[in-house]
């Protein structure tokens, strides 16, 4: 998240909004939040419904959910997704900008 959170400005630049959205409960999603100062907005999903919908891996032998990234746009389409293979596997924050940029052009 820290990675997310230390881009932040430029997501804001682009007109892009981040939600996190986690397997933790509310209480704890709170106290986790509080902590990192994450600038964007956060969501628990303790029964895993957001999970299930996009297909998100949970594998109890890798410590729980993988993480998902996607780019979707102002009318709800995804246009770019990564599913990880592991807990630290994230693309740069490059990857989104680019895209977020290509949606901006092609918008105008």
């Amino acid at each position: 998240m820290a990675r997310f959170r230390d881009a932040y400005s430029g997501f804001a630049e682009r007109g892009a909004e981040l939600v996190a959205i986690g397997p933790d409960g509310l209480e704890q999603f709170k106290r986790y939040w509080q902590r990192e100062l994450l600038p964007f907005n956060g969501a628990p999903d303790l029964e895993n419904r957001v999970a299930k919908l996009y297909r998100q891996e949970v594998n109890l032998f890798k410590f729980g959910r993988m993480p998902l990234n996607c780019v979707i746009d102002i009318e709800g389409r995804i246009r770019y997704i990564h599913y990880s293979a592991n807990r630290m596997d994230y693309p740069d924050t490059e990857i989104f900008f680019n895209v977020i940029d290509e949606l901006n052009k092609a918008s105008k």
